[in-house]
């Protein structure tokens, strides 16, 4: 059995947002006011059916999805475009590939402890992001 994600997540470091952002065509003031956010993640993981909501003061964002189903997604509160969607298991990581506008966009979560990392990717710039377990 795969491991289980379920949790808060309260994020600890964040490397190179700003070039990922970018990457995104994300306007400078939003950039700013996002880089300064404190994002707390929480995860409910019930076999291969996951929601990840991911609360600032800003902006949140929750997405849905199961294991190996490609969904239609907008990505409401990063840069609002429509991608195609599909996660997989590779091992015990959770491998997120979005197919649209953007090229090589997606991201992998994995737990190594009591952390929770992700690594955001589009086209050139990949951001570093690790949580740890609150609750």
């Amino acid at each position: 059995m795969p491991v289980n994600y379920s949790g808060t997540w309260d994020i600890v470091s964040n490397v190179n947002f700003e070039g990922y952002m970018v990457s995104l065509g994300i306007d400078f003031a939003t950039r700013k006011i996002a880089s300064m956010l404190k994002p707390q993640k929480v995860i409910k993981q019930d076999g291969d059916c996951f929601t990840i909501r991911t609360f600032t003061t800003f902006r949140n964002y929750e997405c849905s999805f199961r294991i190996g189903e490609e969904v239609t997604e907008v990505t409401k509160g990063m840069d609002n475009r429509s991608c195609q969607t599909v996660v997989n298991w590779e091992n015990d990581k959770l491998v997120c590939v979005q197919k649209g506008e953007k090229k090589n966009r997606g991201w992998t979560h994995w737990i190594q402890g009591d952390e929770l990392h992700l690594e955001l990717t589009c086209e050139n710039q990949v951001c570093k992001q690790v949580y740890k377990r609150t609750l």
